[in-house]
């Protein structure tokens, strides 16, 4: 049970299995691309909603929407399962790899025995392929690996109905129908406009950069109203959602900036070129906030921010990304 599968690695799982499966199918979009019309960047702070007793922050859409908007915007029809055992799962991928179709499916991170160990942690959103299966072990494309892989039935079983949120289910997913044509341009606007409609136009104090600035704020004053522990506990959840769990902080804001460079060339839109390049450079404060921050929570004795430092530099990343995408707002109405 194999077939002719081209791996190719990526930045972020989902993106980069949609990526990998469309180039099965003969339709060949990069994860910029992908990620772009799919309108995968968002913000969201949550401080009513708690795991373990900690706010929830997101730096993404929720886990196969990226997918979902990106085929509906091409026109590409998908066909979905979850399942209420595992057997019943992993006979159903077994029947479609008989057939030579690649799936994609979301598994937990921490039963992924090929990763290595730093990297296995309960998170139960991340996007594999299995393309077929030799001597009893299933073949993956994981598009963070270099290469392709393989593993046990019992580890994929495992980390296709892992228990948390979310759970997984056994989902799985793989394209039925590609289009012989379709409008990439008017996908590609379609995309622009979601993304920063909802970076800047939902109407609540939580979501897109006014999320961002709330957090800033609120961040300021952990340490006298939560104390030392709590407050090092929370900046530590924030960097992690923002540098760990679906690359959301500057990895999606390089890879935006990527699709928008692309987009400028194609549309021929140099308001989207600049735009391109101050996400860029949006990204890099990002990286700049997650590297201090981490020194706190690791805490360093030199070159250490306060948290009313860290909340200064993140709002200033929240006041230039309501910029920017009110700026791609009104680029995206004009057309």
């Amino acid at each position: 049970m194999t077939v002719d599968f081209t791996h190719k690695q990526s930045a972020h799982c989902e993106s980069g299995v949609v990526s990998n499966l469309l180039r099965f199918h003969g339709m060949e979009f990069d994860e910029p691309m992908v990620f772009g019309i799919g309108s995968g960047l968002f913000f969201v702070y949550l401080p009513f909603v708690r795991v373990n007793g900690i706010p929830g922050t997101a730096y993404r859409t929720w886990p196969g929407q990226i997918f979902k908007r990106f085929s509906e915007r091409i026109g590409i029809k998908i066909e979905r399962h979850k399942f209420s055992t595992p057997e019943k799962a992993m006979t159903a991928l077994d029947k479609m790899l008989d057939k030579g179709q690649p799936v994609g499916m979301l598994t937990s991170v921490f039963y992924l025995d090929y990763l290595p160990a730093a990297y296995r942690f309960h998170f139960n959103a991340h996007n594999i392929i299995v393309f077929g299966k030799e001597n009893g072990r299933y073949l993956v494309s994981d598009p963070v690996m270099e290469h392709t892989t393989d593993i046990s039935y019992e580890d994929l079983a495992r980390a296709r109905f892992a228990k948390g949120m979310p759970e997984p289910s056994g989902r799985m997913y793989y394209p039925v129908q590609v289009p012989g044509e379709f409008g990439l341009n008017k996908a590609i606007w379609t995309g622009i406009k979601q993304t920063s409609d909802h970076m800047t136009r939902i109407p609540m104090p939580l979501v897109g950069s006014k999320g961002m600035q709330y957090l800033a704020k609120r961040l300021r004053h952990w340490p006298e109203r939560q104390g030392d522990r709590k407050a090092i506990q929370w900046l530590g959840n924030v960097i992690r959602m923002q540098e760990e769990i679906g690359t959301g902080g500057a990895g999606f804001r390089f890879i935006y900036a990527a699709f928008l460079d692309q987009a400028s060339q194609r549309l021929q839109n140099e308001k989207l070129f600049d735009l391109s390049k101050r996400l860029t450079k949006s990204g890099d404060q990002l990286r700049d906030f997650a590297y201090h921050a981490g020194r706190v929570c690791k805490n360093r004795k030199s070159d250490v921010k306060t948290f009313a430092e860290l909340g200064d530099m993140l709002e200033a990343v929240a006041h230039e990304e309501q910029a920017i995408f009110s700026a791609l707002y009104d680029v995206s109405r004009s057309q």
